[in-house]
């Protein structure tokens, strides 16, 4: 008997290794955020049998080698993770799985979030992280942010002058300054109901060209932003302790705690004589699957692990990244750069995921610039031959 007691012992292990089944992860993360993905995919393993293999990919290469390897077979079951923008890209090539049959309930996601990943209405990811800019201010010198255009003016125009400065911000970036933008009434493509119309521009309406007026008059009438200011001249004159409000994202952040500036991180207020509110871009990465994967069940399982709740805590931990589970944010509501940048993220606008905004960028970009290059530029003119140009790039 107990001999053949071991046998079924020995049968039943040899029934559970043979199907547990192994997905391959190419991920571009590095060091502490590497290693976290290491334990989820040992807990993992400790939870259902199934191995994750990981696989270190650059970011800039992972999503033409992914393009080309799909089909073949030589692609991950996941990325972990990818931008959101390439989404269209990738959806066109017919190489990333929808998952909205693997997801049972999308509430615990920042809506902001879960747009960005949405593309002809299917949710082709499951987001995990999310950037946009924000106004972090020293508190030394603002206690708070205002919350309307005259008292920001009024106490930015008070913390400027003797090598000091109230606002500062790279007027020259669009993505910096697109929340100007969308307050205005402007947009990229018009929306219509998460289907974005490329034939409908909104970057020379009334609404972008008052918005380039008042990026100008940021410049040259409320005297706030000297000329040649880029995001590097404005980070160090905050870390420098002689600015007192600064635009910018995430991304900054470590250099800031590193200065020692008590800081706190809020939204801009709605521009003067704006139809709607200030509303930025969104920047979002999530995790994609393989259409061609042959683990799509174990693939979705691990994913949606990845993007738990107690799982983006550990990963904010990790290495700093906004999360995107409401669950998450309110758990690390304390931590001043998860509160303040998921402000700006839900009243944000997803950057197009379409494959037609790389026609955008360059001509859009150097509108912006032309537009505060000198005082009462002629915006109109600039924002007319941006889009001719964009429509022209788009056939």
């Amino acid at each position: 008997m107990k001999k053949a007691l071991g046998l079924s012992v020995l049968s039943l292990a040899l029934m559970g290794s043979a199907s547990a089944a192994q997905i391959q992860v190419w991920t571009h993360f590095g060091t502490t955020e590497l290693a976290w993905l290491k334990q989820q995919a040992a807990t993992f393993k400790q939870k259902t049998g199934n191995d994750v293999q990981i696989v270190s990919v650059p970011f800039d290469t992972m999503v033409d080698k992914f393009i080309q390897g799909a089909p073949k077979g030589q692609s991950a079951d996941l990325m972990v993770t990818q931008a959101h923008d390439r989404l269209g890209q990738l959806a066109a090539a017919g190489v990333v799985e929808p998952m909205d049959k693997y997801v049972v309930s999308k509430s615990d996601l920042d809506k902001t979030a879960v747009s960005a990943m949405t593309y002809r209405g299917k949710l082709f990811g499951l987001p995990m992280f999310a950037e946009a800019v924000a106004v972090v201010y020293n508190k030394k010198l603002v206690p708070s942010v205002p919350t309307s255009w005259d008292a920001f003016l009024k106490t930015a125009q008070a913390n400027t002058g003797n090598g000091k400065f109230g606002f500062l911000v790279d007027l020259t970036n669009a993505y910096m300054n697109y929340g100007v933008i969308s307050a205005y009434g402007g947009y990229v493509f018009k929306n219509n109901s998460g289907t974005l119309n490329t034939k409908d521009i909104g970057l020379a309406n009334a609404g972008a060209d008052k918005a380039m007026g008042f990026l100008n008059d940021l410049r040259y009438k409320y005297n706030l932003v000297p000329e040649g200011v880029d995001g590097g001249a404005a980070k160090s004159a905050f870390t420098e302790g002689r600015l007192a409000m600064l635009l910018t994202g995430p991304w900054d952040m470590g250099d800031i705690k590193k200065a020692g500036i008590d800081y706190g991180i809020a939204t801009f207020p709605t521009p003067p004589g704006a139809s709607g509110k200030w509303s930025p871009f969104v920047g979002v990465q999530g995790i994609m699957m393989n259409a061609y994967s042959k683990q799509k069940t174990i693939a979705a399982q691990f994913a949606k692990q990845l993007v738990s709740a107690d799982a983006q805590i550990s990963f904010n931990k990790a290495g700093g990244r906004i999360p995107v589970s409401l669950a998450a944010r309110t758990k690390l509501k304390k931590d001043p750069v998860v509160a303040g940048f998921s402000k700006s993220i839900s009243v944000g606008t997803p950057m197009p995921n379409i494959p037609e905004m790389g026609a955008v960028w360059q001509p859009w970009s150097n509108a912006v610039a032309q537009s505060v290059s000198k005082k009462g530029a002629d915006v109109g003119k600039i924002n007319d031959a941006a889009v001719s140009e964009i429509n022209k790039n788009i056939k």
